[in-house]
């Protein structure tokens, strides 16, 4: 399971959980830290 942190999270966690969550982004590694609710659901899915 890949899991993408909400811009509230710290991005350490990203780093701190890959061994569990290999492949997680945070939204400001891939942009979306400024996007609305319906862009982040779509890159989601």
């Amino acid at each position: 399971m890949r899991l993408l942190f909400d811009q509230n999270l710290s991005p350490l966690l990203v780093h701190q959980l890959a061994d569990l969550y290999p492949g997680s982004k945070h939204v400001y590694q891939v942009g979306l830290d400024q996007g609305n609710d319906d862009i982040l659901w779509t890159y989601a899915q």
